[in-house]
């Protein structure tokens, strides 16, 4: 949220390349106090110190394409920045993988904080033109704006399906003796969210962001119900395709929907929406494990899909009444 108010308040420029350095600062000097032996605790403060400066690359793509275009393109531009950092979560990992392999993982670590910090910093000179949101007194104040509140308790728990899911779908390929299927689960459900958005953003919609997540939310929440019946692999990773198509495409109506209630604090909004999915990821995720400990995978699918549909039924109720 304290990016996101200096976002709203100085622009995007200076808050991406103090984040840059301050992330790249602490990861380089996690590399360099391990290979000294440094005690722990000097590596967990480092490491916290890199999370709290996590350039906020998405909230600012998202400012930067809201500046440029107008409201009936923003869906286009929207699903395109979540497009990147899907395929970026995707082949992260594969790419830091075969940097531990080819060398160590302190080279990896230190190579992938090279990369990160030096696009930021290209990304911040390209937007250093960006200009801070009109005064309107309303900055700070993001919570007090009408329908917001409920937007993040559906992204509440839009975040609570998606922890449960990361819990119950390793849970599911362990059950069925095979647990290294459990990555080509995660893939299934990665797939759908890209496919998903390519096709939600390039689609011309006429109605609004409101109405389209309700029904994003309903489809979830009715493909991952099956789940809790099923316990072979391939139908599940069918079902998980399934959901994963709407995924991606109710964060980029969030997204849509922040700019019609908060148009003038657009990134603490957006600040809190991830906040909200971290903690929404996090509650859903112990939920799953107490859940799976006692009646076992199925009944974890069956949490998620409740989840999904809590959301929807509250974005019925509440949101598509809001400004």
């Amino acid at each position: 949220q304290v990016q996101g108010r200096i976002i709203d308040r100085r622009g995007i420029g200076g808050v991406l390349v103090a984040t840059a350095l301050v992330h790249l600062g602490a990861l380089l000097g996690l590399v360099l106090l391990a290979a000294a032996g440094a005690p722990g605790w000097s590596l967990v403060a480092l490491a916290l110190v890199a999370g709290a400066g996590l350039p906020p690359v998405s909230v600012s793509m998202r400012i930067q394409w809201g500046e440029r275009i107008g409201a009936e393109s923003r869906t286009a531009a929207y699903s395109l920045v979540f497009l990147v950092q899907e395929l970026a979560i995707l082949t992260g990992p594969l790419v830091f993988g075969a940097l531990v392999a080819a060398a160590s993982a302190s080279v990896a670590l230190g190579g992938v904080a090279a990369l990160a910090g030096a696009g930021t910093l290209a990304l911040a000179g390209a937007m250093r033109s960006s200009r801070p949101a009109a005064p309107d007194g309303g900055r700070g104040r993001v919570l007090r704006s009408p329908g917001v509140p409920t937007l993040l308790g559906v992204v509440l728990l839009l975040g609570a399906a998606v922890g449960t899911l990361e819990v119950g779908m390793p849970a599911l390929a362990s059950a069925q003796g095979q647990p290294a299927v459990a990555g080509v689960l995660v893939a299934m459900l990665s797939a759908g969210g890209i496919i998903g958005t390519a096709v939600y953003g390039v689609r011309r919609w006429t109605s609004p962001p409101a109405i389209r997540l309700i029904w994003l939310l309903a489809w979830m929440g009715v493909a991952l119900a099956p789940l809790a019946l099923f316990t072979s692999l391939p139908p599940a990773g069918a079902l998980l395709l399934v959901a994963g198509l709407t995924l991606t495409p109710a964060l980029t109506s969030t997204s849509l929907i922040v700019d019609e209630l908060a148009p003038t604090a657009r990134a603490e909004a957006f600040s809190w929406l991830s906040t909200a999915i971290g903690v929404g990821g996090a509650a859903g995720a112990a939920a799953a494990g107490a859940v799976g400990e006692r009646a076992g995978p199925s009944a974890i699918f069956s949490l998620a899909a409740l989840f999904a549909l809590l959301g929807a039924a509250l974005a019925l109720a509440r949101l598509r009444r809001s400004p």
